[in-house]
């Protein structure tokens, strides 16, 4: 019988059999179903299980747990403060959501790591739908799955980060304007422009300009600006400026000097460089580059495949099909985000919103190589290629457990690592830290990592070889699932060093109210007693980074001490908790000859002037 069938964006007679007759169509939502139920496993496994533990860590990941606990006990919605400084650098709709997981789950580790959850979840289905309504259903599969198991997504939603969110929102708005041109719906602009409004109460104006810019040169190259007039540009701008400018605008009246803060200083300045205080530093330009064949590992070793599917695109119309408008957008948005932070000053985690586009991409060339050339050695190849990769790494780590064979089993692990905090000023900067002693409180994990790293590529590549190549994808994803399932029970193994959850516990339990409790340096380095000791706490010699700004307003707290404060809190009537990290030991016992150790954990240290 005669079917219609959808191919690359355009409709075409075919000859089908009857799905009466041969019940494909109901196999092929049975094997939809299965593929659904598999990705929402792994998805419960990996990131719904990794939820509670390990405790908040350090640095950004308590500092921005600490803004919402704060807006949720002052009911402070617009004026973000931390440590009861005002913290005015970030966009607020990370912390509105932080908060609102608080007043529904309490204040704990859960409610904190539930706005990136969620945001994961959203990006797994948008690269499900706009991969199967551009590519066919196995490459909506696979985006999804791409999601679950790529190792960025997983790295970078270990802290409170705003960056899954603002991916999802730049992605779903340009899926909105994307199939508007498509499908002539009125609602989906709207729908855009409200998505790119809430990316920037993501994260600013940065959002403006990738979708902008990506928006731009796609009708620009498409010739679709020719269809200006259905843009809906005057009411979708207003629909944009009523929802994200609301909050800036009762920021910049609540807070004089935010409007310079937070545009000029946290905007352009940062990009430039020359922010105040430099607290970022830029990765060298070749590390840049290769380290996105890390996080996009395993499906990073595709690429040529999606280049070659690129070049057979330059050479035809890029306006006739949403396939080709799906590509083409793909690209521009992953390249604009990648070139962007390639001059600016970046983070690893900075280019997070270039992960989807890459991972469609790549979905869909892997599903149409497997589909119309399942004989052809590209696949072969590729998957041989991240195979070697993944048991190279595999026996590295099988060298680190024989190495650490005779090493017994050590709690602290920051007792056994070779590198020092305070060097650590790069999101990935504690892969530095491992030394042959540390494997031996990583047995577990690492001994999972092998598994992951060695059996499953090895299982893939066979099944390549085989041609059932289905299955040999889904052991791919299988097996850096169970990676990253190793990856969450080593994060946990440091969870001492990168946490002073422990020591907030022993001040707890110590203390009184009437008690002080300080900081040594850069409250940065224990911004998680913030979060669990649920109080003010002094700094001494802190008055930098996050803490800069806010400290010059004049309602700011009298937490900012220097030593001569420290010296006579010592001698005072009042007893001080002294929370010391490792670098800064030898100065406080300079400044603090007599003093007595309460608790330490991982090289850090809590004094006290009484016994």
């Amino acid at each position: 019988m005669l079917g219609v069938e959808h191919y690359e964006g355009k409709l075409r007679l075919t000859t089908v059999a009857s799905p009466v007759l041969t019940g494909r169509p109901v196999q092929a939502r049975a094997k939809t179903y299965r593929s659904g139920i598999a990705i929402l496993v792994l998805f419960v496994l990996v990131y719904v299980g990794s939820m509670f533990s390990p405790p908040l860590l350090d640095d950004a990941d308590s500092t921005h747990a600490e803004a919402a606990r704060e807006m949720y006990v002052h009911h402070d919605y617009v004026t973000l403060k931390v440590n009861g400084v005002r913290y005015l650098e970030k966009a607020p709709l990370l912390y509105w959501m932080d908060a609102a997981g608080y007043h529904i789950f309490g204040v704990n580790e859960f409610a904190s790591r539930l706005p990136n959850v969620l945001a994961i979840l959203g990006l797994i289905l948008l690269a499900w739908r706009w991969g199967t309504r551009a590519f066919g259903d196995r490459a909506g599969i696979y985006g999804a799955l791409f999601v679950v198991t790529g190792a960025g997504f997983f790295l970078f939603t270990r802290i409170s980060i705003p960056d899954s969110l603002l991916s999802l929102f730049i992605a779903a708005s340009l899926y909105f304007f994307l199939t508007a041109l498509e499908d002539r719906k009125v609602w989906r602009w709207y729908a855009g422009y409200a998505t790119v409004a809430l990316a920037v109460l993501t994260k600013g104006l940065v959002s403006l300009v990738f979708v902008g810019m990506t928006a731009i040169l796609f009708v620009a190259i498409t010739g679709e600006w020719r269809r200006w007039r259905e843009f809906r540009l005057g009411t979708g701008m207003l629909l944009l400026f009523a929802i994200a400018a609301p909050w800036h605008i009762l920021a910049g009246i609540r807070n004089p000097g935010f409007f310079w803060f937070y545009f000029i200083n946290e905007h352009v300045l940062r990009f430039l460089g020359e922010r105040y205080p430099k607290d970022y530093n830029k990765l060298p330009a070749s590390l840049y580059w290769l380290l996105h064949l890390v996080w996009l590992f395993p499906w990073s070793m595709y690429f040529p495949l999606a280049l070659r599917d690129a070049r057979k695109d330059l050479r035809q119309d890029p306006g006739e099909s949403f396939t080709r408008h799906t590509r083409l957008m793909c690209w521009l948005l992953a390249g604009i985000v990648l070139v962007f932070f390639a001059f600016s000053t970046n983070q690893e985690y900075y280019t997070f919103p270039a992960y989807l586009p890459l991972m469609m991409l790549l979905a869909a060339s892997i599903a149409r190589e497997e589909q119309t050339q399942p004989h052809r050695k590209w696949l072969i190849w590729t998957t041989a290629a991240s195979a070697a990769i993944a048991i190279t790494a595999g026996i590295a780590l099988l060298m680190g457990l024989w190495m650490s064979r005779h090493h017994p089993f050590v709690p602290d692990i920051g007792t056994v690592l070779s590198h020092n905090l305070a060097d650590d000023t790069l999101s990935m900067s504690h892969m530095l830290d491992l030394s042959d002693n540390s494997f031996a409180a990583l047995r577990l994990p690492a001994i999972l990592a092998v598994v992951a790293l060695i059996v499953f590529p090895l299982l893939s590549l066979a099944l390549r070889v085989r041609k059932k190549h289905y299955g040999a994808t889904w052991a791919g994803a299988a097996g850096m699932a169970l990676f990253l399932i190793a990856a969450h029970v080593a994060l946990v193994r440091f969870g001492p060093y990168m946490s002073s959850r422990d020591l907030a516990r022993v001040i707890q339990r110590d203390s009184t109210p009437q008690d002080k409790v300080m900081i040594y340096g850069d409250q940065a380095f224990g911004s998680s007693l913030l979060f669990y000791l649920r109080r003010p706490i002094d700094l001494v010699n802190g008055r930098t980074t996050s803490m800069w700004f806010g400290s010059q307003y004049p309602d700011a707290p009298h937490i900012f001490l220097n030593d001569a404060d420290l010296q006579q809190a010592w001698t005072g009537p009042v007893r001080v908790f002294l929370f010391v990290p490792p670098q800064n030991i030898k100065r406080v016992d300079a400044v603090l000859p007599q003093h007595y150790l309460i608790a330490e954990e991982s090289g850090k240290v809590i004094y006290s002037n009484r016994p």
